[in-house]
């Protein structure tokens, strides 16, 4: 089992805090079952959403922070509309440049919904999902731009 503190987590939109915060400096630190997370998964301290930019900021407890774009992480959503339903069902999801998000919704203590402008509202970020996203951002975006330009697709609308 390990045991995930999560103090001092909050999540902001443009400074403003969510309709449920995260800040669980008052609650005890929560255990999960071990095959939920492993003990080495950073765990967020800080989530604010720059809705002007089209970007989500995420602060990690390893010292770690990421500000990953709303488009990038539409394209990359864990869901199934995405991901698919099993190995080599991944979806190119093109057209996604405007996307913002329109709200960051807590799961529990391991992820948060992200709702997008157009409408996907499915996946669910867990924050090792968070995190491999934003180390590896670079070559994720990479791949991507590569696979659209091969499919003849665009990230324009």
């Amino acid at each position: 089992r390990a045991a995930i503190g999560l103090a001092a987590l909050t999540s902001r939109i443009a400074g403003a805090p969510l309709r449920q915060p995260f800040d669980r400096t008052s609650s005890p630190a929560t255990t999960l079952p071990s095959f939920s997370r492993s003990a080495t998964v950073p765990t967020p301290i800080q989530i604010t959403l720059h809705r002007a930019s089209h970007d989500l900021e995420v602060g990690f407890d390893d010292g770690n922070a990421f500000r990953l774009p709303a488009e990038y992480l539409r394209v990359h959503s864990p869901s199934a509309e995405v991901q698919g339903h099993g190995p080599g069902q991944r979806v190119l999801v093109a057209g996604k440049k405007d996307v913002n998000i329109d709200d960051v919704v807590p799961v529990g203590n391991y992820a948060v919904l992200l709702k997008f402008s157009d409408g996907h509202q499915t996946g669910i970020f867990s924050w090792e999902v968070l995190h491999e996203l934003g180390r590896n951002q670079a070559t994720h975006w990479e791949a991507y731009l590569k696979a659209l330009a091969e499919a003849g697709r665009s990230r324009h609308a």
